[in-house]
């Protein structure tokens, strides 16, 4: 216990550089995993490729589950189709080029070509999450990056478990096939098991808010058990599940988002330290080339044309198809992927597990600090953006009402609206104003603040109304209602002031 607490405060501290150097953690992760082993200070011996494997498997779909609660559907919506191009299409030309690749330039026989090629097509979703939400990129941009990092996984796993089987692989038509059904299966179950658990946590007020956060994480990875259940792509079905309840504006959210975003960590480091441990740096001299030559192909070729072919029925500028290229970022899910033929037993797979190793700690430490001058320099990186409200929805069970506590962040255009600007519903009023440590009760002419917090009651029938003006002030001002940004304004003001609006 003692070694386990020292390990996280010092991965919680490393996170602080990581972040002034722009590096992904998951280095700083790996280099204290490195550390510890029977090659650093540490000297532990460290060799179960099934442990890592099934702890790598748990520990991503928390992960998944934390960056699908983090999605926002109204960005990701108009670039699925994208994202299930380059998770299927992008995959299969990158697995192509970059098995060719090492079958030629490298002279791996073609078996072991073909599971390092699927093994780093992959990109890493917990690495694509915490590098994308630092860099101020264009919303179209970034839910397909997030989106492709979720789909992705599934068809690679599946290729790389088909291309490690004792037998030949044959019969190509019925290995898509079987991608393209537990592509499906997943989907269906992701989508029906994500909709009943926020149909249930809606419905249902539990006795404490704490409770929130466990039945969320809990219906996710329900979601990814059913999946594997049905021969189905549970990676997929805990991404689009946690999508779904992360866009349904649950009770007790921000709590939520803080205790997925916690659990997240804890997965990251623990998975990424435990891989750090099962490398051997020693044996590694050989296989350095090797991955560097691999990756250069990866990076320069294999990724340009998987994007350039994914996209072409899309229409997407040059620029935004050269940053996609550049953020194909890998992470763990290569290292965990590449246990696979070590648990199978394939000729060469130690080696093949160091290649994937030096090719995922080098180019991300080349591709990972120099994303955000990518896009600064294709013009896509944003100076600004409008800073969303922190709503947070209590249920009162017994008074059939709502309690809602906003708060309006830095950027947010909710800045200076009197109270009766809010044109709430009517049933819904701003009831407490807490700025500066101290509470009041608004005038209609109150005028709200930044960094104020606000306490609305709403009734049962117009919380969802309230909840959309309120999210619409805060995005387009005052005059959201008649701008386009949504919300419904209808009613006398919020009940302490009169204000008639219009549904924007």
């Amino acid at each position: 216990m003692l070694v386990c607490s020292l390990v996280l405060l010092v991965a919680v501290a490393a996170v602080r550089i990581s972040s002034r150097s722009g590096l992904p953690s998951l280095l700083v992760y790996l280099g204290i995993g490195v550390a510890m082993g029977q090659d650093g200070i540490g000297d532990v011996h460290f060799d179960n490729a099934e442990l890592t494997q099934i702890i790598g498997y748990a520990a991503l779909v928390v992960i998944l589950a934390e960056g699908g609660l983090g999605t926002k559907w109204k960005e990701v919506r108009p670039g699925l189709p994208a994202a299930s191009s380059l998770a299927v299409v992008g995959v299969s030309v990158s697995v192509g080029i970059t098995a060719t690749a090492a079958h030629y330039l490298i002279g791996l026989e073609w078996r072991q070509a073909l599971i390092i090629g699927a093994v780093v097509s992959s990109t890493d979703a917990a690495a694509v999450f915490s590098v994308l939400r630092k860099v101020p990129l264009p919303s179209r941009v970034t839910g397909i990056l997030e989106a492709e990092s979720g789909f992705n996984d599934a068809p690679v796993v599946i290729l790389v478990v088909a291309f490690s089987t004792a037998g030949p692989v044959d019969h190509w038509y019925h290995l898509f096939g079987e991608i393209a059904l537990e592509l499906a299966i997943g989907a269906a179950i992701g989508l029906a098991v994500g909709f009943l658990g926020a149909f249930g946590l809606r419905h249902v007020a539990l006795p404490a808010s704490g409770l929130y956060p466990i039945a969320v994480m809990a219906i996710a990875v329900t979601a990814y058990a059913a999946g594997a259940l049905a021969h189905g792509s549970g990676f997929l079905a805990v991404y689009l599940a946690a999508m779904v309840l992360g866009n349904a504006r649950l009770p007790h959210w921000p709590a939520t988002r803080g205790f997925a975003d916690g659990l997240g960590w804890i997965a990251q480091i623990g998975m990424f330290v435990l891989l750090g441990l099962l490398v051997t740096p020693h044996e590694m001299g050989d296989d350095i080339w090797p991955a560097l030559v691999i990756g250069l192909v990866l990076t320069m070729v294999a990724r340009p044309l998987s994007v350039v072919i994914a996209l072409l029925p899309f229409r997407m500028r040059w620029q935004e198809q050269a940053l996609m290229s550049w953020a194909g970022l890998r992470g763990a899910v290569p290292i965990i992927l590449a246990t696979i033929p070590m648990v199978s037993g394939i000729e060469g797979s130690r080696r093949i597990f160091n290649i994937v190793f030096v090719l995922v700690v080098v180019y991300t430490l080349v591709q990972g600090p120099t994303l955000p001058w990518l896009a600064r320099t294709l013009g896509l990186a944003k100076s600004s953006e409008t800073a969303d409200l922190g709503i947070e929805s209590a249920p009162l069970e017994r008074l059939r009402g709502h309690l809602l506590s906003v708060a309006i962040p830095e950027g947010s255009k909710m800045h200076g609206v009197e109270v009766a600007e809010l044109r709430l519903p009517a049933g819904a009023a701003v009831t407490l104003v807490v700025r500066g440590g101290e509470s009041f009760v608004p005038l209609p002419s109150t005028v709200l603040r930044r960094d104020d917090e606000l306490l609305v009651v709403a009734t049962d029938p117009v919380r969802d109304a309230a909840e959309r003006r309120l999210r619409a002030v805060g995005q387009g001002g005052k005059l959201a209602g008649w701008l386009g940004t949504g919300g419904n304004g209808n009613g006398n003001g919020n009940g302490t002031g009169n204000g008639r609006g219009t549904e924007g």
